[in-house]
């Protein structure tokens, strides 16, 4: 037993990434509306009754938008920090808020979920890493810089929702005004393809057999390059570009299935136990 992993939605329209087991999984962040993520789950053919928990990384509005709605309709437990629930100023059932902290390991099942900080602009922001028998997919998005931290989680994984939020010629020459150019790239924003391209090629276990590319700007970035750019490196490690508009392929990640391909659903064979959701 190992992991599957998919991104519902990667952008600054929402963000939610669903990692779980054959038994238990857990999303992270809730940024699209509780219908859509239920709609794009169905797709899939995910069941919710295998969610266990939901784990927020920080309080901007993409990251949280369906978070109430969502975790009140299926009495699930928000992992979120102190300080990102203060700034969220969500209205959250007190009896499911667990608090997050910095290197806090959680255990849902069998899996191993990792918290650790990076540098953005929210209030105590966090990355994650997901574990289920010594296999790890990592979630690494809305980072403002790479630190040892980050290098030390992603040279583990197995897998990785990375960051490349932007083409760095296509943001400085764009529309966006200097203050939020300035933003973006200084440092607590987002990271660049070139910055993710780095810790990539430098720090990418030889193991690891997947990378999805993730938080692509709409306005400042070209899925189609920056695709281009990491599979002329990636050798083979499968690389795809986790959509702003579309949940992804399923995946799985472990040390008994062809790595390289994505998993696929036969609504015939798992008909009542998987799509009577509701």
């Amino acid at each position: 037993m190992a992991l599957y992993f998919t991104s519902i939605n990667s952008g600054s329209n929402g963000n939610c990434y669903y990692v779980g087991n054959d038994n238990e999984a857990v999303l992270v962040d809730v940024g699209l509306t509780c219908r859509e993520v239920e709609k794009r789950m169905t797709r899939l053919g995910l069941s919710i009754s295998k969610i266990k928990a939901i784990f927020i990384s920080h309080e901007h509005s993409d990251h949280i938008k369906g978070l109430t709605v969502f975790a009140k309709k299926y009495k699930l437990p928000v992992y979120i920090s102190t300080l990102t629930l203060k700034s969220s100023r969500l209205l959250l059932d007190e009896n499911n808020i667990f608090p997050l902290n910095h290197l806090q390991c959680i255990e849902i099942g069998n899996l191993k979920i990792s918290a650790f900080s990076k540098f953005h602009d929210a209030a105590d922001p966090y990355s994650f890493t997901v574990e289920c028998n010594n296999i790890r997919v990592g979630v690494f998005t809305d980072i403002g810089t790479v630190c040892d931290r980050l290098i030390t989680h992603f040279k583990n994984c197995h897998a990785a929702f990375l960051e490349a939020n932007y083409d760095t010629d296509m943001l400085q020459n764009g529309h966006y005004p200097y203050f939020l150019k300035r933003r973006i790239m200084g440092g607590h924003g987002h990271l660049s393809n070139a910055q993710a391209l780095e810790l990539f090629m430098n720090h990418k276990p030889a193991y690891m057999s997947h990378l999805l590319l993730s938080h692509l700007s709409k306005d400042n970035n070209n899925p189609e390059l920056v695709e281009k750019l990491f599979k002329n490196v990636a050798g083979s490690t499968l690389v795809k570009v986790a959509s702003r508009y579309e949940e992804t392929a399923l995946y799985y990640v472990g040390e008994s299935r062809n790595n390289t391909t994505s998993y696929s659903f036969d609504p015939y064979i798992y008909q009542s136990a998987q799509l009577n959701l509701f």
